[in-house]
């Protein structure tokens, strides 16, 4: 007796694993939910799902939801979306907002702006609710040297058809900075850029700048306009220290050489110098030479002294001047030569 309530019990506990097991992996209850709301999935199907590794609820849910608002989706494309590393709830929240936005954006294009790692949802809000971006403060230089800082706010909506391969929003901000910077520079002086903002706007959206991006510009809008710093007069000062300091190199180039020169003619002198020395230690071994073979006598000799001697003294008259030879020259005083007769 004792036994077979033991076995009753092991069976009824075995039972009961086995539904817990059964129950978890069959989900029973989204089974139900889903037939009550009218969604013709079979819970053969979603035991496949458990068996592809797919979370019944990550696809029943958005279907369920997709059917209550009035898209017609199945569930193997959801299914598929999502074994492609796609997020199924964000696309269905983004068909049904497309469909009440009546933008009318089918499914394979959701599908593909999300695989291309865009927020579909986010991009449907925008094309209903544009944005604005403000694009940082961008400095351009008028034709007067003035330096203007001004910046802008750019209203965009996004453009469905253009979300896949279309750039982002930092193209956009880079287009308007450069439109900025050459509408600025183009101008005469910085007062026409002052009186008429406007004028900045006008010119950058007749360039286009949203081709090829995911956005549709829809007004550009001149937030601030400042004064910066006078670029042509800080170009000219650099300009002129720079010409200053070539200037300078050159003169300093032409005074190494001038200092060069004045040595190498100064060395020259004393080459000559040292010539005129060994020319004039030939003279006396001339002179020499000439007493030995007899071309030479004594009172030749001393003429000769003689005339050295008077050339010497006119040259050193010749150094003074006509005040100070006139004072060394003696004076002749008849009182002395009195006394001295």
């Amino acid at each position: 007796m004792v036994n077979g309530l033991m076995g009753l019990l092991l069976i009824a506990g075995l039972a009961v694993i086995l539904l817990v097991v059964l129950f978890s992996f069959i989900p029973v209850g989204l089974w139900i939910s889903a037939s009550a709301a009218g969604v013709p999935v079979g819970i053969f199907s979603m035991v496949g799902m458990r068996l592809r590794r797919v979370p019944p609820a990550r696809i029943i849910n958005p279907l369920i939801k997709a059917t209550k608002a009035g898209l017609d989706l199945s569930a193997d494309k959801l299914e598929a979306h999502y074994l492609a590393g796609g997020n199924v709830d964000r696309v269905v929240d983004a068909l049904i907002a497309s469909q009440r936005a009546d933008l009318g954006i089918e499914f394979e294009r959701a599908a593909a702006i999300d695989l291309a790692g865009r927020d579909v949802l986010q991009a449907v809000q925008m094309s209903v609710n544009p944005r604005v971006i403000e694009t940082p403060v961008v400095a351009a230089v008028a034709k007067d040297g003035i330096e203007v800082k001004a910046k802008a706010r750019v209203t965009v909506r996004a453009n469905i058809e253009r979300l896949v391969g279309g750039a982002g929003e930092e193209t956009i901000i880079a287009r308007v900075g450069e439109g900025i910077v050459t509408t600025v520079g183009s101008a005469r002086d910085h007062e026409a850029v002052l009186e008429n903002p406007d004028s900045i706007s006008a010119t950058v959206l007749e360039k286009g700048l949203d081709a090829g991006t995911a956005f549709e510009i829809l007004s550009i809008d001149i937030a601030d306009v400042d004064i910066g710093r006078n670029i042509g007069a800080k170009l000219q000062s650099d300009r002129a220290e720079a010409d200053k300091r070539i200037a300078q190199a050159k003169a300093e180039e032409r005074r190494a050489m001038a200092v060069a020169r004045e040595r190498e003619m100064m060395a020259q002198v004393q080459e000559m110098r040292a010539r005129v020395v060994e020319a004039e230690a030939e003279g006396p071994k001339a002179i020499a030479a000439a007493f030995r073979e007899g071309h030479l006598g004594v009172m030749d000799y001393y003429s000769l002294r003689n005339l050295q001697a008077d050339t010497e003294m006119r040259e050193s008259i010749s150094e003074l001047g006509p005040e100070e030879a006139e004072e060394d020259e003696p004076t002749y005083r008849p009182d002395e030569d009195e006394e001295m007769e």
